[in-house]
């Protein structure tokens, strides 16, 4: 029954049932039992007693001087217990006080004081910034991409490219000693056309660092050469024939690729490169703007993102330009309980500011200490008692479990690496990393080490060891262009049984100048091994690399 200003009895009423039966029957009541609800001004008042439930509708009171009198009676002196009271179970109900890492808290029959709800929303939107820090690590790392190739000039005409393998100068994640090309892909203004060169491996990923497809000897062009037509998030226009067709979910994108040997052309090189790579809007596809090619080589040039308060601004910016349906609702709504949120304005007041610093520091912490002592299990090792890690536990989807994206691995990924494809794991190349050594204690640039390779890699193509910084996470930089050592570099030493030891520290070993790789006192580093177009022993394990043992 609803009666607005009135109070509306579920039952018939019985004497029995007045409101004074609740001051005769006190000697009844249960003192750990103290129960009633108070609402001050417009609202609802629910009194459950013996006489049934009372409902008082809208902001009228009763003017009754019983129903006054009663009311009074109730506010001063709660009852514990009604007729229709039952036991509730243990843990529904919050305690007066509550202590927790960020303070005490105190509550009024469940309800906080206005202290704790400050405390309470502080924490809450701290816990809310920090993972959407660690949720947004891919699409922070791709900005870093995005950021340092048109800081070269405008996407889809400007191509960064090396003459020789990529050198240490560069401040750029995880990168292999390779011939790289990239360039920054913008669909914003329609489809665009990429004619790919040959003799090249590579993909494209997303704005959020998703794969969108391959090129070249992993991609539909089989390492030839095509023409690739890229649409655009919603596309639903006209798709001439005669193109490898993609469709990213977002706008902005990032194509990239190395330099491979075919059989057509068993030595690539960036003339291939610089001869056939196209890229133009379909629209202007009978005129195509000249392109403009930057050799990087023996250049300074960073493409890793901060990890400061300015990732918030970055973000947003993300979020800003691409279509809303490019992501999931949980992450989107991370980023919206932090203000970020597409069609409006990121303005946070000085208290947000301060949360959202400390949260982007936290995470980046964060997101090292995952990375380089991870917690897991004997799943992210290659062997059993072995530093080897695996980059990809879960494959380039991160799902160890179908479904279920692995977020310490995901993270860790994209804090150490760029560029994500299936061919990363299978035929096309196999990798492995570590970043402590065989008595299970970071790598020390001041020490000295050594790193045994049995006999008979097991590759079609080349195996490489590259050393890295592990603040940028890039090349670490010495007196050596390389740091690094592989099947390819000049007068490397084999021993005779066909095993080949390389070495780390601040100085070589006489005789094995060649097999070494400088580090730095007072720096730590990481290294990761590479092995490219790998054989059977590699995926059955009866070939594993030894561990990174000190030396003295």
């Amino acid at each position: 029954m609803h009666s607005e200003g009135h109070i509306v009895i579920d039952r018939p009423y019985r004497c029995s049932d007045g409101l004074s039966a609740l001051e005769s029957s006190k000697s009844h009541l249960n003192p750990s039992r103290r129960r009633f609800l108070k609402y001050a001004g417009a609202g609802a008042v629910a009194v459950a007693a013996g006489i049934g439930v009372f409902k008082l509708f809208g902001s009228s009171a009763p003017t009754s001087s019983s129903n006054s009198t009663a009311s009074s009676s109730i506010t001063s002196t709660p009852p514990s217990e009604y007729t229709m009271t039952t036991p509730i179970p243990p843990g529904i109900e919050c305690p007066n006080t509550v202590n927790t890492r960020f303070g005490t808290l105190n509550f009024f029959d469940g309800f906080p004081d206005n202290a704790s709800v400050q405390k309470i929303y502080d924490n809450l939107d701290f816990q809310r910034a920090v993972q959407a820090y660690l949720l947004a690590l891919p699409a922070l790392n791709q900005a870093g991409m995005r950021s340092g190739t048109l800081s070269l000039g405008p996407a889809n005409t400007t191509v960064p490219y090396l003459e020789k393998p990529m050198d240490s100068m560069g401040i750029f994640l995880t990168a292999a000693v390779e011939v790289y090309t990239g360039m920054w892909l913008d669909l914003s203004n329609g489809p665009l056309v990429f004619e790919a060169p040959p003799a090249v491996a590579g993909s494209i990923n997303d704005m959020w660092y998703r794969w969108v497809a391959d090129i070249g000897l992993t991609g539909a062009d089989k390492g030839n050469g095509g023409k690739y037509l890229i649409l655009p998030p919603g596309y639903s226009g006209p798709t001439p024939s005669g193109y490898f067709v993609v469709q990213p979910q977002t706008y902005n994108n990032w194509l990239f690729w190395r330099s491979v040997p075919t059989k057509q052309y068993p030595q690539p090189s960036t003339d291939l490169v610089k001869k056939y790579t196209r890229i133009y809007p379909l629209s202007e596809a009978a005129n195509p703007p000249p392109m403009n090619f930057i050799n990087m080589s023996g250049k300074p040039w960073c493409t890793v993102a901060p990890a400061d308060y300015t990732s918030w601004e970055t973000l947003n910016q993300i979020v800003q330009q691409e279509p809303t349906s490019s992501l999931d609702a949980l992450r989107l709504g991370y980023f919206a309980s932090i203000g970020i949120q597409k069609g409006q304005p990121f303005a946070p007041d000085e208290r947000m500011k301060a949360i959202l610093t400390e949260a982007a520091a936290v995470g980046d912490v964060t997101a090292r200490t995952i990375t380089y002592k991870i917690r897991g299990g004997q799943e992210d090792y290659y062997y059993p008692n072995s530093a080897w890690r695996i980059p990809l536990p879960g494959g380039y989807q991160f799902q160890e479990q179908a479904g279920v994206l692995s977020l310490d691995d995901y993270i860790s990924y994209f804090f150490l690496a760029t560029g994500v494809t299936p061919a990363m794991v299978g035929a096309g190349s196999a990798q492995t990393w570590a970043c402590l050594d065989l008595n299970g204690n970071p790598f020390d640039g001041g020490k000295n080490y050594k790193l045994h390779l049995p006999p008979n890699i097991p590759i079609k193509q080349d195996w490489s060891v590259v050393v890295y910084d592990n603040q940028t996470r890039s090349m670490l930089q010495t007196d050596q262009e390389y740091p690094s050592v592989g099947s390819t570099t000049p007068r490397l030493q084999v021993n005779s049984d066909g095993s080949v030891d390389v070495y780390f520290g601040p100085t070589a070993p006489s005789g094995m100048e060649n097999n070494w790789v400088q580090t730095i006192p007072g720096k730590g580093w990481n290294i990761l091994l590479r092995l490219h177009m790998p054989t059977q022993p590699w995926f059955d394990k009866t070939w594993r690399p030894g561990e990174i043992e000190p030396q003295p």
